[in-house]
């Protein structure tokens, strides 16, 4: 985050004056080619942030913006011991920010095998449970050391701490310190970012498009093997999954594939699809012919659209709630509050 000012193709963000350089942001003045990106000051001289913009989206992704805050925690004597309040640096962003600096702050979660004091420990969770209310999420890896001090009576610690909300979460690839240090204490933390995967749906037989006369002949002339003699549990298992995998694969080879759209909804029916194409049937006649008697037609067919959609939904919603499993229950609770817990 600290460097040289002439570095070719780079160019430096800092805080304005008065006050001591504390916090800088180096940009590629490639990356600012091609997408803009403005500065926003705050009111303290030791957070900085930028916000970068892209119309079609970052990394793959719905968002258009992105703010990279750049933060350094000073130490004082009031109350909350250190110079920014946790409030002003984690605040609730509908868009992905990253979060990271020197915070000169000791935690359990990234540091696991540092001794702390009962003071260090309030102020760092203070800071901690601000993140984790928004919520804001560690990228550290706990463990990783990202300060090696030059003289050897103090241990190696975790002061480099890197923060993302659940928006830019799922496109962190990597966090790590593989980069030498820079002549300085602290080594150089490494943030990758990635477009998020899209995983497809696997194909899933067609059964309602199943060849019954095909698969008819196929079953008269099927046959299993004989079950074992004597079976024991582990033999007559291996048998049955032996006959059902055969069974499976005589019908799966009569019946089509069908992949299902990564835009599909699980609650969706045929008979919704039936519902909308009589809707959009009647708007169209009645944007061709504008008579009360075809708006008429457009509202009751609207009307009775929709409500069977939000039936749908509600039938699907407590259908999944009456099936929830202690690992979807975070899942149920992300889906009625909006965010994750």
């Amino acid at each position: 985050m600290f460097g040289s000012a002439d570095i070719p193709g780079i160019y430096v963000l800092h805080p304005p004056p008065p006050g001591r350089l504390r916090v800088a942001i180096h940009v590629s003045r490639t990356l600012n080619q091609h997408l803009p990106c403005s500065t926003v000051f705050h009111d303290s001289s030791e957070m900085l942030s930028i916000e970068v913009f892209s119309p079609e989206g970052l990394f793959g992704s719905p968002h258009r913006s992105l703010r990279l805050t750049s933060v350094y925690l000073l130490r004082t004597n009031c109350t909350p011991y250190r110079s920014i309040l946790p409030e002003r640096i984690f605040s609730f962003l509908s868009y992905p920010p990253l979060v990271l600096g020197d915070f000169n702050l000791h935690y359990p979660l990234a540091d696991p095998c540092c001794s702390l004091f009962e003071r260090e420990f309030i102020i760092s969770t203070r800071y901690f449970d601000a993140a984790f209310d928004i919520p804001y999420h560690l990228l550290n890896t706990p463990g990783v050391y990202t300060r090696f001090p030059f003289e050897t009576i103090s241990r190696p610690s975790v002061l480099d701490l890197a923060f993302a909300n659940t928006a830019l979460s799922s496109l962190i690839s990597s966090w790590d310190t593989a980069l030498p240090s820079p002549c300085s204490d602290h080594v150089p933390c490494v943030i990758t970012l990635k477009p998020p995967a899209i995983m497809l749906p696997p194909p899933t037989p067609h059964w309602a498009l199943l060849n019954l006369d095909a698969v008819g002949k196929a079953l008269d002339t099927f046959t299993t093997q004989p079950c074992p003699e004597g079976p024991t549990p582990n033999s007559l298992g291996r048998w049955f999954d032996i006959s059902s995998t055969r069974l499976t694969s005589l019908l799966t080879s009569h019946a089509s594939s069908k992949c299902p759209c990564p835009c599909s909804k699980p609650w969706w029916s045929a008979h919704l699809s039936s519902l909308r194409r009589d809707y959009h049937k009647v708007a169209t006649i009645s944007r061709l012919d504008p008579s009360p008697l075809n708006w008429s037609n457009v509202k009751s067919s609207r009307r009775t659209y929709f409500k069977a959609i939000a039936s749908a939904k509600k039938t699907h919603w407590s259908d999944f709630l009456s099936s929830a499993t202690p690992r979807s229950l975070w899942t149920a609770k992300r889906f009625a509050f909006g965010r994750p817990p």
